[in-house]
């Protein structure tokens, strides 16, 4: 397992448009206004434990729960992605935030290293008291991401160190061992940034935790969050039920590698799934691989949206039964893509198979992307697939998670790009790229050169210091209908293996490969099983699912259009739809629904006329930019 490894993102030079853009946004804007967020809400003078405590922000629900409990997080995460963009350009004044942030931590820190804001100002007697409900650990994980990310970014250890002694202490409480608590989160997040930690430090007890964590849940009996319960009731605090009484919730119904079936809230399905392929690949543990594989497959088959959203239902932030994929009541929480991408890029470091790669990507371009704006500044949490034009963006969430997340993946995006061996690089995505890696005993310079994802005309320029023979691996994406290569201008024959095609040859300084994958647009249709989806069409070009937007279909709602079956779609680069910005839209003749003569008859035995029209779509991660539009992603066929 795991033969390659990811070329860290700060060793990645962004290049091409696409991503370019982005990131730029998010360097100038998104993270200076989450800061900002952050002090507005409160969140920010809660690290000083102010007392006597302020009255809360957002009051507890009728469960007892506040959102309040796990401000903590998202400081850390706003760290992270702070962190992340210092590598591409180091700015003092986020720096300087940064370590306001840490003093407050570092002063709030109790002495025997325990630290969560809410309960050292708040409820410092009820510590470790409900895991279930109340994110202690995933508090703890979501720090220590952020000052793993400072560390790597700027050298500086002192956060990093604050919260190895966070954990220090909680190994002291939890694990097997006689006299410690043998229980976990209920939001799993934790587990994934030990598991960073060990590679960043190769301090073996960071791993080990992470693999208790993993291996205590969902054994039973006794369940752990129920003799958790029984504790507070004999110390009489338990003033908070249960936000979901069952364990499927939190993915603790049965020990993880006897788990079949994706269920619960999604996010934590996806932070869990994430940690256990890592663990999977670092212990050579095939039990928790062939688990991974198999939760992937329920995934794949019966739970994900066309755009690689998760989660249909508001009530639990999760999974429902198989092929309940809603359309206009999606929830499909941005945190949840994000999260997939993280779980789909430890699989494929499990076996490089392009499978894993191909939901990573569609994840990134549709299901991820969609939660933040163009200006930077506004984000999606749910995303729905249809809207009536009542979906607005926010600027910010009593629950912020979501905007934390985008702007960490955007900042740490050069990190999906490629991967390399001792004997080989694989090439993941594409978009316009630079960077150096060590491969087979040398240093190889390589710039990949693209107008990706709008055009699948690639070019890969490759330096070694010295000629040496190792393989170069290119995916052929599963949305490519057929491909071209050449080397040197010299057409290559090669088919690919599990969505890699390997050019292995003696490769010199100033060496070219020319990568050709046709985009054409194409109609994309649900298992019937989908009966939100019987007798609709979705739109996809590339790596893009393609909507339509009422700002550029007008006349009434989109869901009046019509796509007929054999209508040609036709693809056209426009640069009047986003203040100058290339996109590639889809347009074909069409069937509207006319919707006059109705007055107020709700119902008549005449059906509604119908006239020709010209339908417009665009990719799902750029509507709801130009004010509240009706849009949908299936449209029905005539």
């Amino acid at each position: 397992m795991r033969k390659y490894a990811p070329v860290s993102f700060p060793d990645v030079r962004l290049e091409g448009d696409f991503w370019r853009e982005r990131l730029d946004t998010v360097l100038a804007r998104t993270i200076p206004s989450q800061h900002k967020k952050l002090g507005e809400y409160g969140i920010l003078d809660s690290l000083k434990l102010p007392q006597p405590p302020p009255p809360l922000r957002f009051p507890r629900h009728a469960n007892g729960f506040t959102v309040q409990v796990f401000w903590d997080s998202d400081v850390g995460k706003w760290i992270e992605a702070a962190s992340y963009a210092l590598a591409h350009r180091r700015d003092a004044d986020i720096e300087a935030k940064i370590e306001a942030i840490v003093d407050d931590f570092e002063k709030a820190q109790a002495p025997d290293g325990y630290l969560n804001c809410w309960y050292l100002g708040r409820e410092p007697e009820k510590r470790f008291t409900n895991l279930r409900d109340n994110h202690e650990f995933y508090n703890a994980g979501h720090l220590l991401e952020g000052a793993i990310a400072y560390f790597q970014s700027t050298g500086r250890r002192r956060w990093l160190s604050i919260m190895e002694r966070y954990l220090d202490h909680i190994y002291a409480v939890f694990g097997s061992e006689a006299g410690k608590k043998h229980g976990y989160d209920g939001h799993e997040e934790i587990e994934l940034a030990l598991i960073k930690l060990y590679h960043l430090t190769k301090d073996r007890k960071h791993l080990d935790f992470a693999t208790y964590l993993i291996n205590e849940r969902g054994h039973q009996p006794p369940h752990f969050f129920d003799v958790e319960r029984e504790e507070r009731e004999k110390k009489g605090i338990d003033t908070q039920r249960y936000v979901f009484p069952n364990y499927e919730y939190s993915q603790s119904h049965k020990p993880v590698r006897e788990q079949d079936k994706v269920v619960g809230h999604a996010v934590r399905a996806m932070y869990l799934y994430t940690a256990m392929a890592d663990l999977a690949a670092e212990l050579g543990d095939e039990a928790l691989k062939h688990a991974c594989e198999v939760l992937w497959k329920d995934v794949m088959d019966t739970k994900m949206y066309v755009t690689a959203g998760l989660g249909p239902s508001a009530h639990n932030e999760g999974f429902t039964w198989d092929y309940d994929l809603p359309n206009e009541t999606a929830y499909a929480e941005t945190c949840a893509s994000v999260a997939l991408i993280f779980w789909a890029q430890r699989m494929l470091h499990l076996d490089l198979d392009g499978q894993y790669a191909d939901i990573l990507e569609l994840a990134l371009f549709n299901g991820a992307l969609s939660g933040l704006s163009r200006d930077g500044t506004h984000y999606f949490y749910a995303n729905p697939l249809e809207s009536d034009g009542r979906d607005t963006r926010w600027d910010w969430h009593t629950c912020p998670c979501c905007t934390m997340n985008v702007s960490r993946l955007v900042a740490s995006v050069g990190g999906y790009f490629l991967s390399a061996a001792e004997d080989g690089i694989a090439f993941h995505l594409y978009g316009g790229i630079s960077t150096s890696v060590g491969v087979a005993g040398t240093e190889v310079g390589v710039r990949e050169i693209s107008n990706y994802p709008w055009s699948g005309d690639i070019r890969i320029e490759l330096s070694p210091e010295t000629p040496k023979a190792f393989d170069v691996k290119l995916r052929i994406p599963g949305w490519a209908k057929s491909f071209s290569v050449k080397v040197n201008g010299e057409a290559v024959s090669a088919q690919p293996a599990n969505g890699y095609l390997t050019l292995n040859r003696t490769w010199s300084k100033g060496d070219v490969v020319e990568l050709d994958l046709p985009m054409v647009a194409e109609r994309l249709y649900a298992n019937p099983s989908v009966k939100m989806d019987i007798g609709r069409v979705s739109l996809r070009r590339g790596p893009f699912v393609y909507c339509l937007e009422g700002a550029d279909n007008p006349g009434g709602p989109v869901q009046r259009l019509k796509l007929p079956r054999a209508a040609e779609l036709k693809a056209q680069t426009r640069s009047d739809l986003f203040g100058g910005l290339p996109v590639v839209t889809i347009s074909a003749d069409a069937v509207a629904i006319d919707q006059g003569g109705w007055e107020k008859t709700l119902y008549r035995t005449d059906p509604p006329g119908q006239e020709k029209a010209t339908l417009t779509a665009l990719p799902y991660y750029l509507w709801a930019n130009r004010g509240t539009h009706s849009m949908v992603v299936w449209v029905p066929e005539a």
